[in-house]
């Protein structure tokens, strides 16, 4: 070989090693930004951890908190709300009507009771909410409500339908904070769920539906004014009557439970012929420093429309962990090239729905398509590798673990206040867990597309639940699912309503 292939061999050596160096340090970068992305997730599934001991810890806040609203007025995050429903239906007969406002969509019920705690069969409407009326007027959003009501009562019987329903008794369901007056009567508080109509807060609620109906010409008698969970509780006991507490998972949340009016210590005036009272908690407002919060629900909360309220609601309700998920990825996107380059969708707040949150989580195909095809579609992020879908599946795995496990201790903590998880309860009128030596069997209603159509989210709530009672109590605990059972239970509450002639509940 010449001087010159000498040459040549040589720069094409030096060429080659080049190359190598190059390709070896971009692996080397590669693997460095991928141990980044790891790392964070790590790192954010420590922060998000609900071991057992610190389920306990919130089931013990949370048991703290609801005898401290009880107490006083203000004396907790929880309001501990009077709904002067002290008898849950048992048995009543009759077609009554609801309706149901709590999110995104709305509901139209028309059910036929049978007695004997049978329903002989119901009818369901679902409307969406359109956007512009979450932050109208209280005259336009119940106008569409009263109207909606009027067009379903026409389709859903004959022409004389109308005529028929003059003077009948309407439950409406109000799943937002509400301070009742009256059985069918009461304030609202303050909107939830991304609504905002100003004219409505401190508004007789009842009062502005009656007056919708006027002016559509329904002749019909508002009878019950109920929580989600009030309905569900009402429902859950007319099918079941060891059901003693009711949770809506969905878009918002929230509990309620049987407690004994004595243990009302801020009303002590308060008396009913049954001796308890139903009271909403709107937990959703529940707030303990053992919740595991991390830096996203810190950003989450600081960027939401009421900053320093809802807490609890905002790490376990689905109207958020989409967007928990949402800023999850956001946050990787910045910091590492995994996904390509940055999508401008990332910074959409709410852009993933918890719904299609859940589809990511629930993909078990092999190569995670339908993962793919989410990101895609709705983050505007491409050809992602599998390895990085597969971190996407983490990430949703640790916001519903955490979401589920945290419903769990909270349905424990109002068992704890009552004396059903088998530790005695608190003082002040607590119900006794036990009868003659043995657990009495309990029974929590439990309703919301959370807990009713996300399959892993009900594995790891059942499970927690399970996991913090113990082999011994745990089997006496049934968690029971309601379909439609805040409407349907506004509905039975109107039936069990208009068959009394005098007020149940006093508060003197």
């Amino acid at each position: 070989m010449g001087k010159l292939g000498l040459g040549i061999a040589a720069a094409c050596a030096v060429a080659s090693c080049a190359v190598a160096a190059v390709m070896a340090g971009r692996r080397v970068r590669s693997r460095r930004r991928w141990w980044k992305v790891v790392t964070a997730v790590q790192e954010f599934e420590a922060a998000a951890a609900t071991p057992v001991g610190r389920l306990r810890q919130v089931v013990d806040a949370m048991a703290v908190e609801m005898h401290a609203g009880l107490a006083s007025e203000g004396g907790s995050k929880l309001k501990m709300l009077l709904t002067f429903v002290d008898n849950l239906p048992d048995g009543e007969n009759g077609i009554y009507y609801a309706l149901h406002v709590g999110g995104t969509n709305f509901r139209i019920l028309k059910i036929q009771l049978g007695g004997q705690r049978s329903i002989l069969g119901h009818d369901v409407e679902r409307k969406p909410i359109p956007q512009s009326l979450m932050t109208s007027t209280s005259e336009e959003f119940f106008d569409f409500i009263a109207l909606a009501l009027k067009e379903f009562i026409e389709r859903t019987g004959n022409n004389s339908q109308l005529s028929q329903v003059r003077g009948k008794d309407l439950g409406f369901t109000f799943s937002f904070p509400v301070k009742q007056t009256s059985v069918s009567s009461g304030t609202l508080i303050k909107w939830t769920k991304g609504f905002a109509i100003e004219d409505m807060v401190e508004k007789d609620v009842v009062e502005c539906l009656q007056k919708a109906l006027s002016r559509r010409g329904l002749d019909m008698n508002v009878a019950a004014l109920v929580n989600d969970s009030v309905g569900t509780l009402a429902v859950g006991h007319f099918l079941d009557k060891d059901t003693v507490a009711a949770v809506v998972i969905g878009t918002g949340t929230n509990a309620c439970y049987l407690e004994r009016a004595d243990a009302v210590i801020k009303c002590q005036g308060l008396l009913s012929t049954s001796g308890g009272m139903v009271i909403n908690m709107e937990w959703g407002n529940f707030w303990s420093s053992h919740l595991p919060r991390t830096s996203y629900d810190i950003d989450l909360d600081v960027e939401s429309q009421n900053p320093n309220d809802q807490g609890f609601e905002k790490m376990i309700s689905g109207m958020y962990l989409g967007d928990i998920v949402r800023r999850v990825i956001h946050r990787l996107s910045i910091e590492s090239d995994i996904f390509g380059p940055l999508s401008s969708k990332l910074s959409t707040r709410f852009v993933l729905s918890t719904p299609l949150m859940a589809a990511m989580h629930e993909d078990d195909s092999p190569d995670l398509r339908e993962v793919a095809k989410i990101l895609e579609e709705t983050l505007d992020i491409r050809d992602v590798p599998l390895k990085v879908r597969k971190i996407m599946v983490k990430v949703c795995d640790v916001v519903t673990r955490r979401a589920a496990r945290l419903v769990a201790a909270g349905i424990v903590g109002i068992l704890k206040k009552i004396g059903r998880d088998g530790t005695g309860g608190i003082s002040s009128g607590r119900i006794k867990g036990y009868k003659s030596g043995k657990m009495r069997r309990t029974v929590v209603a439990v309703e919301g597309g959370l807990y009713t159509s996300y399959t892993i989210f009900r594995e790891y709530l059942n499970e927690a639940v399970a996991e913090i009672l113990g082999e011994e109590i745990g089997p006496y605990v049934i968690l029971k699912t309601m379909e439609d059972g805040s409407g349907i239970g506004a509905a039975m509450l109107a039936a069990s309503n208009s068959a009394r002639s005098v007020d149940t509940v006093q508060v003197l």
